[in-house]
């Protein structure tokens, strides 16, 4: 029984920010009914990296487990009404339609919170929910570029390198989630639901909280340098560089102590607070050429004996097999009824007493529209009804 278990959320998002975040109420053990369309969500006919899967892709799977599928057309009378009445019950209600989908559905929180005035409603958009930006698509890699972040890195002149993540959308995804979780203590001191609005453009901002209030209040410029340094904000030697045989990062080390390590002497004279901002460029490619020359293994060894931060470039190859990692536990393997053995990240958070689980694995469309309306009180003849209707779908695995 996980931390959430009584907790009934209706996942009605798509791609990746929404269902993430509905994915992790459902690891802590709220029931999530994902609502579909009758021929699948968005995200089961889009493979990233071209991972199709058996009968379920990767992505759908990676972003879906502990989910239940209800595969309905809230196009049609019917299948709306299946909606609304679900609603009664329900405890969240999470979508990320553009904006003014919701309203012309019928299920924005005006509506719903009349059905159900204790629902927590969360809406998540690219821009918020109006505003000159409203009709912009929210896509991840547009949204880093406008938050300033890609400036943070890299060499100046050059064409800033986005990150190796689909970083926007998993920050929002942990916005939406803190603010549901917050959202249900406050109902359980008031008894009282409310409208929760996340979007892409203020998470990926408010994450630069120390960056941005160096260049509000500290008025510093976002300078980037001529060498590939890591953040702007931070003092040289800062970023990853190259050994014989690999990468390693080295993170703003006393420059004396850097340079006895290396052989650079040209450090030791160097003051930590002045020369590394006025000469980074200096001393980022003095440190570069210096590593050069022996392995990653070595430069870790001599470095971390000198209490010099730095660590290793990994792969994700590495990643998973990385010894703190399998220490942690940090992945989770199970059988998946159509996908056979998968392997996906866990869990990042702990409890004693409440243990998140896979309770199953991410469905195929429709797989639990049945299920889901028995338990809401409709009969088998109203269900069937439906489903000649194409109001709703049925799946099976």
């Amino acid at each position: 029984m996980g931390i959430l278990s009584g907790i009934r959320v209706l996942d009605c998002s798509i791609a990746m920010a929404g269902p993430f975040a509905a994915q992790r109420l459902g690891d802590l053990g709220a029931d999530v009914i994902k609502v579909e369309p009758t021929t699948g969500e968005w995200q089961r006919h889009v493979a990233a990296g071209g991972a199709t899967g058996n009968r379920v892709n990767v992505s759908f799977l990676s972003l879906n487990r502990n989910k239940r599928s209800l595969a309905v057309d809230l196009k049609s009378e019917g299948g709306k009404q299946v909606l609304l009445d679900l609603v009664k019950s329900a405890d969240v209600f999470l979508q990320n339609y553009r904006p003014g989908v919701a309203k012309r559905l019928g299920v924005d929180y005006e509506s719903l919170s009349k059905i159900n005035p204790r629902l927590i409603y969360v809406s998540m958009s690219g821009y918020g929910e109006d505003g000159p930006y409203v009709n912009r698509p929210g896509q991840d890699l547009v949204l880093q570029g406008l938050s300033g972040a890609m400036l943070s890195a890299g060499r100046e002149g050059e064409a800033p390198t986005a990150a190796g993540q689909y970083l926007v959308d998993a920050i929002t995804a942990y916005t939406a989630f803190e603010g549901a979780l917050a959202a249900l203590f406050h109902r359980e001191r008031t008894g009282e639901g409310q409208l929760v609005q996340v979007n892409m453009l203020d998470a990926i901002t408010t994450i630069q909280m120390q960056e941005l209030s160096v260049f509000t209040v500290g008025k510093k410029l976002q300078q980037r340098s001529a060498e590939p340094h890591a953040h702007v904000y931070i003092r040289a030697p800062y970023g990853a560089f190259a050994t014989s045989d690999g990468f390693i990062t080295v993170a703003f080390p006393k420059l004396k102590t850097l340079g006895e390590v290396i052989g650079e002497d040209s450090f030791l004279t160097m003051d930590d607070e002045i020369d590394t901002w006025k000469r980074r460029d200096e001393i980022f490619a003095k440190t570069r050429d210096r590593l050069k020359v022996k392995t990653s293994a070595e430069w870790l060894e001599l470095l971390r004996a000198a209490d010099i931060w730095c660590g290793p470039v990994y792969g994700y190859a590495d990643l998973v097999e990385d010894e703190q990692v399998r220490h942690n536990g940090t992945f989770v393997e199970y059988e998946h009824p159509t996908e056979g053995k998968v392997k996906t990240p866990g869990f990042p958070i702990k409890f004693s007493k409440t243990p998140s689980t896979v309770e199953r694995g991410a469905p195929v469309t429709g797989q639990h529209t049945e299920e889901v309306l028995r338990e809401a009180g409709y009969d088998e003849a109203t269900i069937s009804s439906l489903i000649a209707a194409g109001a709703i779908a049925k799946g099976s695995l």
